[in-house]
């Protein structure tokens, strides 16, 4: 239907009569001559509709909208001199039209396409008009090149690009699964992967020993800006591996993604930390090191404070620790009350942090009041206290202190904009993750990462020991600019390993039998050492395309309620379709919601 795409023409094809056919982006009259830009996924090319050429076509021209589908036959020309256009590709020609089939007419649009639109449900209803923008069609174009390069990296590096099922059984991923009734074997239930965890690992026992995937994953958990129901990760499992072999593939798997969305080279080796350096350093276990703003240790500087509080945590073995916000003297009461707010959300027990600001030479604070002079010096000294600074403190435990310190710091960058310059990189791996917690709630220890993590070797003997919460994992995150790009370890592979570790969560081993015997019969013949890891393809996606939502990569994501406003999804079954899987619906709907 066409001979050229409209990002194609340029002075090399003048006199050449060519068709184009896509959507009229833009309609001009100058004086009884149209012009529109006519623009396909590849771009624009500028159309001028003339009486003196072909009257009648001129006429026809006088009806095109915006987004009408046309096709355009003529002769390409030069631009006028002075009117051409050094912002589009082929802004130095135009195509004389000679000819126009008008393919399909457009409505008045809901919303106009070259404007950004605040509100987000109008936009995910008509996605697909969405998606013509320009900004939404890069970020789609930018998604398929990394998907194309990580493809293409992983190929030449041995993988086996394998499926793993859909349909399969509950994993202990630490969300919750969707289940999907069968109908064949009535009351029983299917659940989508969270992820293709035993299936992978079962590849390496089948011998495979190189395998990815581009796999589609599915957690029924509450969403945020970089959490989607239904997402992508690329999925990758080896064996006769270590640690060391899997960080070398991703940060070159990691540098071929980013050469092909941004043409960036990216560094070849990023920093490592550990877990305990992330927390106790910057707050996180996925910290932005874009900007400084570190956690400082204060006990030398409070080691004979009578300061009660201060005293009392730090000879209950607790700490007491502050972060320098530099140059934000000049905190509203509106951001310190937000940056309270999240102190106390992530554990803080009183209302307010505590502070120090120096402002206008002048020490602001209750608490300069209570120091001593040492005290005040060393504090001053320590946190490199100037003008124009605020420095919070918190005290409590090691982890307390560095959860809430940790929060406030990536608000306090927000606030500052320190983190928002769109072409800084910091990639980093933080390595050496405790391998168990103790959920509080259940009051039994729960996997971190999952329970098929291989405890580190030098730690073995704490594990037989029981002392759980000093053991630590083979494993490891990739982290860019405070967001986690991916995560895996090395895996267990021994059957009595694995299963020990199964009794520490707490699975008995009749439930083993039950959830695990498939994973647990297959170590007994000759498993290989093996592990991997599991890149979120969203996210990096999101960042290569400098989103804040990865809403803005996916083609057709879920809103924050989990719904799809253009399809109308979820939606409800009937009873007749819920009897032949044999489910019976028990909710009631609210009699303001129930209809009249």
């Amino acid at each position: 239907m066409r001979t050229h795409h409209c990002n194609e023409l340029s002075e090399s094809h003048i006199g050449e009569t060519v068709s184009l056919i896509g959507w009229v982006n833009s309609a001009r009259d100058h004086g009884g001559v149209i012009f529109i830009d006519l623009r396909d996924r590849e771009g624009l090319t500028q159309c001028v509709f003339r009486p003196e050429e072909d009257a009648v076509v001129a006429e026809l021209s006088h009806s095109l909208r915006e987004e009408d589908v046309v096709r355009v036959t003529g002769k390409v020309a030069r631009r006028l001199e002075g009117a051409e256009n050094d912002k589009m590709a082929t802004g130095t020609v135009e195509i004389v039209a000679s000819k126009l089939e008008i393919v399909n007419k457009a409505d008045v649009l809901p919303f106009q396409l070259d404007k950004e639109l605040s509100n987000e449900d109008i936009r995910m209803k008509y996605r697909y008009l969405d998606l013509r923008r320009p900004r939404m069609a890069k970020n789609i174009r930018q998604r398929s090149k990394i998907t194309s390069a990580a493809r293409r990296f992983l190929d030449e590096s041995g993988f086996f690009e394998i499926e793993t099922p859909i349909l399969s059984n509950p994993t202990p991923e630490g969300a919750r699964d969707f289940l999907v009734p069968s109908r064949l074997n009535p009351g029983k239930f299917y659940a989508l992967p969270q992820a293709p965890q035993q299936y992978k690992q079962l590849m390496m026992v089948a011998g495979l020993e190189k395998y990815y995937q581009i796999a589609r994953c599915f957690r029924d958990e509450d969403l945020r800006a970089d959490r989607q129901p239904e997402f992508t990760q690329i999925d990758i499992e080896a064996s006769f591996i270590g640690q060391e072999d899997i960080i070398k593939l991703v940060q070159g798997l990691l540098g071929a993604m980013f050469k092909a969305g941004l043409g960036i080279d990216i560094p070849a080796e990023f920093p490592r930390m550990t877990y305990r350096e992330a927390m106790d350093i910057y707050g996180s276990d996925k910290p932005d090191t874009r900007f400084d703003m570190k956690i400082t240790d204060l006990a030398d500087v409070f080691g004979a404070t009578e300061f009660k509080i201060f005293r009392s945590i730090l000879d209950g073995a607790g700490v007491v620790r502050a972060i320098n916000a530099k140059g934000f003297a000049g905190i509203t009461t509106g951001q310190m009350n937000r940056l309270n707010e999240i102190a106390v959300q992530a554990g803080l027990p009183v209302k307010n942090l505590a502070f120090i600001k120096l402002e206008g030479g002048e020490y602001k604070s209750p608490l300069w009041k209570i120091f001593t002079e040492e005290e005040k010096a060393n504090v001053t000294s320590k946190m490199n206290l100037e003008e124009g600074d605020i420095v919070f403190f918190a005290a409590g435990s090691r982890e307390s202190v560095s959860t809430i310190l940790g929060r406030v710091r990536s608000e306090c960058a927000v606030m500052q904009e320190l983190n928002n310059d769109p072409g800084k990189f910091n990639f980093l791996w933080v390595v050496d993750f405790p391998l168990l917690a103790h959920d509080e709630e259940r009051g039994h220890w729960v996997a971190v990462h999952h329970p098929f993590t291989r405890p580190h070797p030098d730690d073995i003997g704490l594990l037989e020991k029981g002392d759980y919460a000093n053991v630590r994992a083979v494993a490891y995150d990739v982290v860019l600019n405070g967001y986690e790009l991916g995560g895996g370890s090395i895996r267990i592979h021994e059957k009595d390993l694995q299963a020990k570790m199964f009794g520490v969560l707490g699975v008995t081993p009749e439930e083993q039998q039950i959830k695990f015997a498939h994973i647990l019969d297959a170590f007994r013949f000759g498993a290989p050492p093996h592990g991997g890891l599991a890149l979120g393809l969203d996210r990096i996606a999101m960042l290569v395309a400098g989103e804040d939502s990865i809403r803005e990569v996916i083609a057709f994501p879920k809103n924050n309620k989990g719904a799809d406003l253009m399809a109308q999804s979820p939606c409800e079954i009937g009873m007749k379709e819920l009897r032949e899987v044999y489910v019976q619906s028990t909710y009631k709907k609210k009699a303001e919601e129930a209809p009249k």
